[in-house]
């Protein structure tokens, strides 16, 4: 047996003395931090960092519950780190999580983190399980080494592995978190990397969304305005991790799925300061986002690169066209919107003719003709429905699971495979904004309006009062599109909606129009329309509806007569009552009215599916009406904020407010950012804060969004206005919106870090104290309090 005398001659490192006391003796009756104290104090004066055990006054050892079990020969076993190392990587390779992690952790107690091999090796084992739990303790290592000041312990690869991983399990704030660690320690990760890591976050969440958008923010920033050199050899590990047009279409495909498109715009002005190659896909998105942001004239540029573009698919024109109609009837522009539907029906049924000429049967060589036609249709049928099974298969599941080992990870040196990967994510993103497409539907690739479009254009011009110019719109587009009975025409259908919403007059004036163009009204909609009359009491309005009726040629069912008659006897005019029962009875009309039209009428109040008129009624009854004029002037607002010209943009939304305009999220989103890209506008800003807190407080005309809290909050910090600052945070927690903690961490360290970092002074102002707690307020609710 070892005597304590020969023990004490024995010099021990701190780790081996720890678990001596700790792993060897279960009973010992000292805490484990009385321990470390003491072992720390000892080895203030040891210079090797081996400390005699003779030096601190240590438990009683005499028990016999303190000597190991086998023999009674040893006192305290010390583990060997190296043979610790061991057991952790063959308990990884055993696929043993829970035991590598516990004796990780006691090697983390004695000897601290392990080699680099064995630290890359926990990381991706870990990240290979695509467990959240797994995930998060490897990344909660990862930030240890960071505060510990260990980064050199961790290879770039395995981040980017872990990064990953984290990505596919729907972890985007430890994703980017460790590409932003990554830049920071100039160890730059390549673009096909990052942007495979990107479109995960962007495909799972929102908030991974708004992250990717500000990480190719911060990436580009780098590169904007040539910057960096790529003459320099220095420079290649930078110059690859440029964004390029996969990464940026990502991010921009997320952020139109979660919503955040003023943060994609920021990106499209981004990219010429890069010199990123536009595609056809990416061509979309832009049109897409300038429809969001209702940039008409943006749209109208893009226009010529579309229609001069290779390549671009019928889903594609699809939409184009759908963004440009959109942002025609966002401004109230009901001309352009009704002339586009009349030229894309006037195409379709050309292309229709066209298709049944070569169709008919024809001999010789028109048969061969006849052949490539069926062939050129089935070969668009058969893309057709190969592009929708391509869809139905881009979902989410499909790659979140698909686990792929770090092994394969590593051979592939220039992330091929990650970059291939990227792009199919980014095929399931812009799989999912196809289906938002509602005012154009394509047959045979040809392009046609819906039901959708011609609901919201009668409903603008019904708003606008436009009766006139609808009925010539419904006329003409029933002349391109050939309805199969005048009965069941679009115009038929949108008056006796005006009738079924008590909008009589719109619906006699709609009659009026259609008998003035030569078109023949079906004799239920006089029969619906004088009944209605009758109800509201306005028999004088019925009376000349049923001369009209009757120089038209139109034949009145009994159900009409007797409405009339029942509103003269309520009026005391019996004698008009009998004529009209004298003129039944010489027509010999037959009782029931007009069964199809009442069943239409009852099944649009009942809100079933009844075809176009139940959609328009629910569009009028649940559709808000559009203020064109609030389009107009946030453009203005948002060309000046753009070129930096405050004093014209302030001058502009004074004209905007008196106009009775109320400003609502884009507007302030443009005078915000522009006072923050001038400068030193902190005030204005402020002053700005109380407005659309009042706005919102009032009225529903204002909501706050993501991206205009967001703006500010950015301007109060940078500013220092950490009371405002605080107000922000309340605002968007309340309505549980992501925060990017790390981009205001990052803010508040490069321009506040000295800031009331000591003492508070004795003696200060109440107004010095405020902004002293609301600066600590936000510094401890970033973590760095």
């Amino acid at each position: 047996m070892l005597s304590v005398r020969r023990l004490r001659r024995i010099q021990l490192s701190p780790g081996v003395l720890f678990s001596l006391f700790t792993d060897g003796c279960p009973d010992v009756t000292w805490t484990s931090s009385h321990l470390r104290s003491s072992i720390r104090t000892s080895c203030l004066n040891s210079s090797n960092g081996l400390i005699p055990v003779s030096r601190f006054s240590y438990p009683s050892i005499h028990s016999p519950r303190c000597f190991s079990s086998m023999g009674d020969t040893v006192l305290v076993q010390a583990r060997d780190p190296g043979k610790l190392s061991m057991e952790i990587e063959t308990a990884l390779d055993e696929h043993r999580f829970s035991d590598s992690w516990k004796l990780f952790e006691r090697h983390m107690q004695m000897e601290g983190f392990p080699r680099k091999s064995l630290l890359s090796k926990l990381l991706t084992s870990f990240a290979e399980t695509l467990d959240a739990p797994w995930l998060e303790k490897a990344y909660s290592l990862v930030e240890q080494a960071i505060v510990e000041s260990k980064q050199t312990l961790m290879d770039k690869e395995p981040l980017i592995y872990l990064s990953l991983s984290l990505a596919k399990c729907g972890l985007p704030v430890p994703a980017s978190t460790i590409l932003r660690k990554l830049i920071e320690m100039e160890q730059y990760p390549p673009a096909n990397a990052w942007s495979a890591i990107l479109a995960h976050m962007s495909l799972r969440t929102p908030s991974g969304a708004y992250l990717a958008a500000e990480l190719i923010l911060e990436i580009g920033y780098l590169f904007q305005d040539g910057r960096v050199d790529p003459r320099k050899k220095s420079n290649a590990p930078l110059i690859a991790m440029k964004p390029d047009t996969t990464s940026l279409n990502i991010a921009l495909a997320g952020c139109l799925l979660a919503g955040t498109t003023r943060k994609a715009e920021q990106l499209l002005e981004m990219m010429p300061r890069l010199g990123v190659r536009v595609n056809a896909c990416l061509l979309i998105t832009m049109a897409q986002i300038y429809s969001r942001n209702g940039r008409r004239e943006e749209l109208k540029k893009l226009q010529r690169h579309v229609d001069e573009a290779p390549g671009l698919t019928s889903t594609q024109f699809r939409q184009f066209y759908d963004c440009l109609l959109s942002c025609h009837l966002k401004f109230g522009d009901l001309e352009a919107a009704s002339d586009m539907v009349l030229k894309m029906l006037q195409k379709a049924k050309k292309a229709r003719n066209f298709i049944s000429m070569a169709e008919l049967p024809s001999a010789g060589d028109g048969n061969k003709l006849l052949s490539k036609g069926k062939v050129s249709q089935e070969s668009l049928h058969q893309k057709e429905s190969d592009r929708e099974v391509s869809q139905e298969r881009l979902n989410d599941r499909e790659y979140t699971n698909r686990v792929v080992s770090y092994q394969d990870f590593c051979r592939d040196r220039n992330f091929l495979q990650l970059h291939a990967e990227a792009k199919q994510v980014l095929e399931a993103l812009l799989a999912k904004l196809q289906v938002q497409v509602e005012l154009i539907s394509t047959e045979h690739g040809i392009l046609q309006p819906t039901e959708k479009i011609y609901v919201k254009l009668v409903k603008a011009f019904l708003e606008a009062g436009k009766i006139k110019e609808l009925a010539a719109f419904l006329i003409n587009s029933e002349k391109e599109d050939s309805p199969a009975s005048n009965d069941d025409s679009a115009l038929v259908h949108v008056i006796n909606s005006c009738i079924t919403l008590g909008w009589l007059d719109q619906a006699h004036d709609l009659v009026d129009e259609m008998r003035m163009a030569g078109v023949r009204a079906p004799s239920s909609i006089y029969s619906s329309l004088l009944k209605a009359y009758c109800t509201a009491d306005r028999a004088r309005d019925a009376g000349a509806l049923l001369r009209e009726a009757r120089r038209a040629g139109i034949q009145l069912d009994s159900t009409s007569y007797e409405a009339l008659m029942e509103s003269r006897v309520l009026e005391k005019d019996t004698q008009g009552a009998l004529h009209l029962f004298k003129e039944m009875k010489d027509e010999k009309l037959a009782r029931g009215g007009h069964p199809k039209f009442e069943m239409l009428v009852k099944g649009c109040e009942e809100n079933r599916e009844a075809g176009l008129m139940t959609k328009l009624l629910r569009e009028i009854r649940e559709g808000q009406s559009m203020d064109s004029g609030v389009h107009d002037w946030n453009n203005v607002i948002h060309f000046f904020s753009k070129k930096r010209l405050m004093g014209d943009a302030e001058k502009a939304l004074k004209k905007m407010r008196s106009l009775g305009l109320t400003p609502n999220a884009a507007t302030f989103h443009s005078m915000v950012t522009g006072y923050a890209a001038v400068g030193g506008k902190y005030i204005e800003v402020t002053e700005l804060w109380g407005e659309m807190k009042s706005i919102a407080s009032a009225t529903t005309s204002l909501k706050f969004d993501q991206e205009l809290l967001d703006s500010v909050l950015y301007t109060f910090v940078r500013g220092g206005f950490f009371a405002r600052a605080n107000e922000v945070v309340d605002a968007m927690e309340k309505e549980k919106m992501f925060i990017d903690k790390y981009k205001y961490r990052a803010l508040f360290l490069k321009y506040h870090k000295t800031l009331y970092k000591g003492k508070a002074p004795k003696f200060q102002t109440e107004s010095q104290e405020k902004k002293r707690e609301a600066a600590l307020a936000f510094k401890k609710w970033l973590g760095l309090g």
